[in-house]
């Protein structure tokens, strides 16, 4: 089970493709009951950070650590992570396919 700051430091290894992405997406990590805030409003580097439950966001992604891990790498489909029930999306859903899809390009 990976911890909100080694998933943070896999974002930013991520961040010249999220850069692009435009929005703000919180990610509620819930094996770990901690939540990630990923800014790429500025047009810059996005800002990667930890954040509380209720902090504002056009998308939040609820999921386990383990599975935000493997989204990040690679390793898991955010189609199949949605439609068998681990991925759970509130706000936005064409911010998440977005962030899918930024994801897919490495």
């Amino acid at each position: 089970m990976a911890d909100a700051e080694s998933l943070m430091a896999e974002m930013r290894n991520r961040a010249d493709a999220l850069r692009r992405l435009g929005y703000r997406v919180r990610f509620d990590i819930t094996d770990t009951e901690e939540s990630v805030l990923l800014d790429a409003t500025a047009g810059g580097a996005p800002t990667i950070e930890a954040a509380s439950g209720d902090e504002e966001a056009d998308t939040v992604l609820r999921l386990s650590s383990t599975d935000l891990e493997k989204l990040m790498r690679g390793k898991l489909s955010p189609m199949l992570a949605f439609s068998t029930g681990r991925l759970r999306v509130e706000g936005s859903k064409g911010v998440a396919m977005k962030l899918g899809s930024l994801l897919d390009e490495d």
